[in-house]
């Protein structure tokens, strides 16, 4: 399949640029899940030690990949202890 497809971008050198922006998309795509199964509070690999690790997520604590103008150093926590 691979020599196919490499005889083909030697026939067709228009298509390079094609496979290098759906290569790189596909790569982001799966990073990007992948920090969402690791990082994401709301996600728990762990039932058995820790079943609610949301619960346990400091104020000051940045899990968004981005955000505009928020400071998360400067927040105060304002929810009870469980």
């Amino acid at each position: 399949m691979l020599g196919t497809v490499a005889k083909q971008l030697k026939s067709h050198p228009a298509l390079i640029p094609l496979f290098v922006f759906i290569g790189g998309g596909a790569t982001m795509s799966m990073m990007y899940l992948a920090r969402l199964a690791l990082k994401n509070p709301d996600v728990s690999w762990d039932r058995k030690n820790n079943p609610e690790p949301w619960n346990n997520m400091q104020p000051d604590h940045q899990y968004k990949l981005f955000t505009v103008n928020m400071d998360y150093s400067k927040l105060k926590k304002d929810r009870p202890d469980f």
